[in-house]
C-alpha cells in the first residue's frame, strides 16, 4: 500500500450547524490528504476547504437513498437516528466511495490534529477497521477498508433490518457493530486478545487500540488516572494539551464541554469566537474557543 492510500469520512448531518463549524473546518482543511463528505440541509458553509465536500440534500430525500440502497422502508422521525445506520455508510454511498481505500463514519464535535500522523500507512496495511477505542467501536471516528466484505459487514448485526427501520435509537455503530469485531469487551485485555484471536477471524482483522480522543469520559486518561487536560492547543494543524506536554493527539472530541459546561455560556459567547476559526493557532476550553495569545 503506498503513501497515497486514500481516505473518506462520511457524515451525515441535518438541522443546523453547531457555532464551532468554522474550527471543525479549519482543522479538516490542515488535513488535505483526508477527505469529508457531508449530506446535510443546512446553510451553505462559508471558507468550506477542498478537501470538504458538501452535498445539499433533504432529510426525506437522504432516506429515501438510504431506503433504495439497502432494500428497507428507512424513515426516522429524528436526525440522529441517522447514527444506527453508520455501519452501512460504505454500502449507501458505495458509487461516491469507489476511488478510496478506506472510508469512516465520525462526530462533527470535534477538532483533529495530524490524521496522517496517526493513520500512517504502515498503520493502515495491517487491519480492515480501526477503532480509537479500545474497547468499542469509537462512533466519532472509525475507519473501514474499503472492500465489500467490509462495505457489508454490518450486515451480521442481528435483525439489522429492522433496528435500522425502527423509531428507536438503539446505538448500533457503538454496541451492536462492536460486537461483531469484539465479542468479550468486558474480559482482561489478555484474555480478549487470546480468545479474539483463535476464535474471531473479524477480531484478527480490526484494530482497537485507545487514542485518548475523548477526557472526562468513562476510562482514565494516558497515565492512569483521571487527570483530564483543561485545555487543547490547535497549532498549524497539530494538536496538543495542558498536560501531555508536546505529545499529539489525532483529534479532540469535546462532547463532555459541549453538554455540560457550553450550556452554560451566552450564545454570544460562543458564537462571536468563529472570527478567529481561520487562524493559525486557537486553544479550547471549558470556556469555549480562546484566540491564542
Amino acid at each position: 500500500m503506498s503513501e497515497s492510500s486514500s481516505i473518506c469520512l462520511v457524515m451525515p448531518y441535518f438541522g443546523q450547524w453547531p457555532f464551532w463549524m468554522p474550527f471543525f473546518l479549519q482543522s479538516c482543511r490542515f488535513n488535505p490528504s483526508v477527505d469529508w463528505l457531508l449530506y446535510t440541509d443546512c446553510q451553505p458553509l462559508d471558507h468550506c476547504p477542498e478537501n470538504v465536500r458538501v452535498v445539499q440534500i433533504s432529510l426525506n430525500d437522504y432516506c429515501r437513498k438510504v431506503s433504495t440502497k439497502l432494500s428497507i422502508d428507512f424513515s426516522p422521525t429524528k436526525a440522529y437516528k441517522l447514527c444506527d445506520i453508520r455501519p452501512a455508510l460504505g454500502l449507501i454511498h458505495e458509487d461516491e466511495l469507489r476511488a478510496y481505500h478506506f472510508w469512516g463514519f465520525g462526530d462533527i464535535d470535534v477538532v483533529y490534529g495530524d490524521l496522517r500522523a496517526y493513520f500512517t500507512d504502515e498503520r493502515l496495511q495491517g487491519y480492515d477497521l480501526y477503532s480509537t477505542h479500545a474497547r468499542r467501536v469509537s462512533g466519532h471516528l472509525c475507519l473501514i477498508r474499503n472492500t465489500l466484505r467490509m462495505r457489508e459487514v454490518f450486515k451480521r448485526i442481528p435483525d439489522w433490518q429492522r433496528r435500522f427501520c425502527d423509531q428507536e435509537h438503539h446505538a448500533l455503530d457503538e454496541g451492536a457493530f462492536t460486537r461483531i469485531f469484539l465479542r468479550n469487551k468486558n474480559l482482561p485485555a489478555f484474555l480478549q486478545r487470546l480468545i479474539g484471536t483463535v476464535f474471531n477471524p473479524w477480531y484478527r482483522c480490526s484494530e482497537f487500540v485507545e487514542a485518548y480522543s475523548t477526557p472526562y469520559a468513562r476510562i482514565d486518561w494516558v497515565d492512569g488516572h483521571r487527570n483530564f487536560p483543561r485545555r487543547w492547543f490547535w497549532t498549524d494543524g497539530k494538536l496538543t494539551n495542558d498536560v501531555n506536554g508536546a505529545r499529539e493527539f489525532p483529534y479532540f472530541h469535546f462532547i463532555v464541554w459541549k453538554r455540560h459546561q457550553w450550556e452554560k455560556l451566552q450564545a454570544y459567547q460562543l458564537q462571536s469566537t468563529s472570527g478567529f476559526a481561520g487562524s493559525s493557532s486557537w486553544s479550547i476550553s471549558e470556556q469555549g474557543f480562546e484566540r491564542d495569545q
